[in-house]
């Protein structure tokens, strides 16, 4: 987990390269993989965190996740955060108690850093604008819940913290 105190600028974060020497041939191969910068909201009310489900037929189809997406090009995480939670659950958000930071790997999409925003301040009721459903449950409760892979590390973490 990478702990930092945020992004200036969206451009693709390089992560690293693989260096193969294959001696029969004399090869030297280059792998470059690309970070995808993305900020997801950890809503609290009443003891409870907001858990949102992926619609049936989308990619990763009815795992459990936070509400967030991917950082616009000049946005910064609380501006990108603002601006999903304002699309998919029409909630306004001010301002957000803390960062966490972290990356995730999918073989099939890559390389992710994810800013973790802690919110307990926000307005109006969240409304269900994209996902199968949104659902309010206790850190124990989340723990249970079919959690899409790259935030399984981070559910692991609230749920033994009682965070």
């Amino acid at each position: 987990m990478f702990a930092r105190t945020g992004w200036r600028e969206h451009r693709p974060a390089f992560v690293g390269v693989f260096v193969h020497w294959n001696s029969d041939s004399h090869s030297v191969y280059f792998l470059r993989m690309i970070m995808t910068r993305v900020a997801v909201g950890i809503l609290r009310k009443n003891g409870k965190i907001l858990a949102c489900q992926r619609k049936k037929g989308s990619r990763y189809e009815l795992k459990w996740e936070f509400p967030g997406g991917k950082l616009e090009p000049g946005e910064t995480p609380l501006q990108c955060i603002q601006r999903e939670l304002r699309e998919e659950l029409s909630i306004t958000v001010d301002k957000v108690q803390r960062m966490e930071f972290q990356s995730a790997f999918y073989e099939d999409g890559g390389m992710f850093e994810v800013a973790y925003c802690h919110i307990s301040d926000f307005v109006g009721d969240p409304k269900n604008n994209v996902f199968e459903s949104i659902l309010w449950v206790s850190p124990e409760e989340l723990g249970e819940l079919d959690i899409l892979e790259g935030n399984r590390a981070f559910v692991e973490k609230l749920t033994s913290h009682g965070r």
